[in-house]
């Protein structure tokens, strides 16, 4: 008879003791030539992040010129007085660097990515591109080129056509937020090296900009780096652009973007609310997590698990732009898709989730649930150098204090039920919601019409 052969197994490993962790608060400070400096030694992190954000809003772009702000943003890498747009390239490379820059509402913002050896390196060139910008017409011709090869494809993409025509329901024709933030066909033809020059000169400047700088900082003489490199870049001050108030009319109403032929249709349901300067923000984020923040969310218990309508629908809360005065705004969405023949369906379902919501309120269960996964997690989410700064860096485009996400983080383990349930209720409200389907009207506009959940209005998909 043979012997089994025997294992020795190695004993499973026991989770360690849970020590206490905050987000990381920034030393701040201000270079000769008025750039803001925030600074987070983080020991460890050997990949630096730097993120540069410069006050050069969309709301400020030329009538016309939808668009030159991304322009202007994407010419920053592609050289400088020093360097021709191949050069800058290829030292980005030498360093082991990258380098991203986007422009959004609050302004445009430049993120650069380098191993700490190499950080010296890597901010000459990024100084260099603040400071003196080639904006060759050659570039920035290719680069309006790509731009308008882009449109087309994001028009045929269901959930950006949805966005487009959910800021365009949302916001007045006159106000930038109604409008793509990387401008349209029209817009973007405009563009040449003159405008983005102009634009450059009119907004870009180190008084009205800040830099935010993380990772492993030893033996790092980060003052002597930031003088020699940022520092170098001068410009004169500029006095505070006045931010017009967020107007929005959330009536409710139906859009629906036709595709014919359509299998699927792309939802997505939204309305402002509160910014994050808002004492309701805590608990609004907490609810809204509980009504379609992850798997075990409601909406998706019932569309996605009950139902089968979907893979999944998310609701979320995105700041538009902020302001501490009260005139900032944020979006307020949920957004999905579902089979075509069960679009009507789907969205009487949905709107029985939230009568049903404003009925009875969440569960302490799910409270705790979310609490656990959006204080619990934190430290993970954390863990790179780049995350941390894209935060930092966020609190300054949003006027918040330095301290601003570790007090967050606290609101929201203290938040009760009660209150998250007011805050949800009140963030999608049931008559006060703008939606747009885009999809096969000829198949989901009879369905929707008689859900009654507001006007029903059919635009071509373009």
């Amino acid at each position: 008879m043979t012997e089994l052969a025997t294992m020795d197994f190695h004993p499973r490993p026991q989770g360690g003791e849970p020590k206490p962790w905050a987000f990381p608060a920034p030393e701040r400070g201000t270079l000769a030539n008025g750039l803001t400096v925030l600074r987070c030694h983080r020991p460890g992190q050997q990949v630096v992040a730097v993120e540069v954000l410069l006050n050069a809003p969309l709301e400020a772009e030329p009538a016309g010129l939808d668009g030159v702000a991304t322009i202007m943003a994407r010419a920053f890498s592609e050289g400088t007085d020093k360097h021709s747009a191949e050069e800058f390239a290829a030292e980005l490379e030498r360093c082991g660097a990258t380098l991203d820059a986007h422009a959004d509402h609050p302004g445009v913002r430049l993120s650069l990515e380098v191993p700490a050896s190499r950080l010296a390196k890597a901010l000459g060139l990024i100084a260099d591109a603040l400071r003196a910008p080639a904006f060759a017409d050659s570039e920035v011709e290719r680069l309006v080129r790509n731009r308008l090869d882009e449109i087309p494809h994001e028009l045929a993409n269901p959930s950006r056509r949805a966005a487009k025509e959910l800021s365009k329901e949302l916001f007045p024709a006159d106000s930038r937020m109604s409008r793509p933030r990387q401008g349209t066909e029209e817009t973007v033809a405009n563009i040449d090296s003159a405008a983005v020059r102009a634009f450059y000169e009119r907004h870009v400047r180190p008084a009205t900009a800040t830099a935010v700088v993380v990772g492993d900082l030893t033996g790092v003489d980060l003052d002597a780096l930031l003088g020699d490199t940022l520092g170098a870049w001068t410009g004169s001050p500029a006095e505070p652009r006045p931010v017009p108030p967020v107007v929005a009319d959330d009536t409710g109403r139906v859009v629906i973007v036709d595709r014919p032929g359509a299998v699927q249709t792309q939802l997505l349901i939204g309305r402002t609310g509160p910014d994050r300067h808002d004492r309701v923000w805590p608990a609004q984020v907490l609810g809204t997590y509980c009504l379609g923040g992850t798997l075990t969310s409601r909406l998706d218990r019932v569309l996605r698990e009950e139902k089968g309508y979907t893979y999944g629908v998310r609701a979320f809360g995105q700041v538009l732009r902020s302001a501490p005065d009260g005139t900032g705004a944020a979006m307020l969405a949920i957004s999905g898709s579902v089979d075509t023949p069960n679009t009507g369906p789907a969205l009487e379902d949905l709107w029985t989730v939230l009568r049903t919501l404003a009925a009875e309120g969440l569960t302490d269960a799910e409270r705790d649930v979310a609490v656990q996964n959006l204080v619990g997690v934190a430290p993970l989410k954390y863990e790179t150098a780049a995350a941390v700064a894209g935060t930092l860096a966020d609190q300054v485009e949003q006027h918040l204090p330095d301290d601003y996400q570790a007090e967050l983080y606290r609101q929201l383990a203290a938040t009760g039920t009660v209150e998250a349930t007011a805050a949800v209720v009140n963030a999608f409200p049931v008559d006060r919601l703008v939606t747009v389907l885009v999809g096969d009207a000829a198949q989901i506009k009879a369905p929707v019409e008689a859900l009654g959940i507001g006007e029903v209005t059919v635009v071509a998909a373009e």
